[in-house]
């Protein structure tokens, strides 16, 4: 039942997306043809500096990201392992020692708070999919080997899925 509720409400939204006129960061994401990773899943290629959430077999809402600079993007599997709502940020020393006089945590929602919106952590907390402060680096290798999506599919990418979501980032 909880499966055919999320199938159902990834339609709507798809239908609704194709309908309503577009906002300024609303046309960032687009339904497109997609194959290869089971239903729910979201997957990452680093190189086209995309996101995917797998649709149904053959579709998936695709989202522009910033990712990882040179030397710190990474590949692999994941699972989505909290969502958090204007989180608060603690830099982790290597960002602390390329920015002295950063505090040691940021309160979530205040303008100097890299973390966007909302946040999907993965890896124990070291990476995270999350909004931005910075809407111009989406597109870019940017991060320290967090995903960067606009504000706006942050939210939209956090109603969709759950704990436990698997993730798969390729180059």
């Amino acid at each position: 039942m909880k499966s055919v509720l999320r199938r159902t409400a990834l339609v709507l939204i798809i239908a609704l997306m194709t309908v309503l006129p577009h906002a300024s960061h609303a046309a960032t994401r687009d339904v497109v043809a997609f194959g290869g990773f089971a239903p729910g899943t979201i997957v990452v290629k680093t190189s086209e500096r995309r996101l995917y959430l797998v649709i149904d077999n053959y579709r998936a809402l695709r989202f522009p990201v910033g990712v990882g600079r040179a030397a710190m993007t990474w590949t692999g599997s994941a699972r989505v392992e909290g969502k958090f709502i204007r989180p608060a940020w603690s830099p982790p020393d290597m960002i602390r020692r390329e920015n002295p006089g950063l505090p040691e945590v940021i309160p979530g929602g205040a303008a100097n708070n890299p973390m966007g919106d909302a946040a999907l952590t993965l890896r124990g907390g070291e990476y995270a999919i999350h909004g931005t402060n910075r809407p111009s680096s989406i597109g870019g290798f940017v991060s320290h080997g967090c995903i960067r999506m606009y504000n706006s599919d942050i939210r939209q990418l956090y109603r969709l899925v759950n704990i436990g979501t698997p993730v798969v980032v390729e180059q």
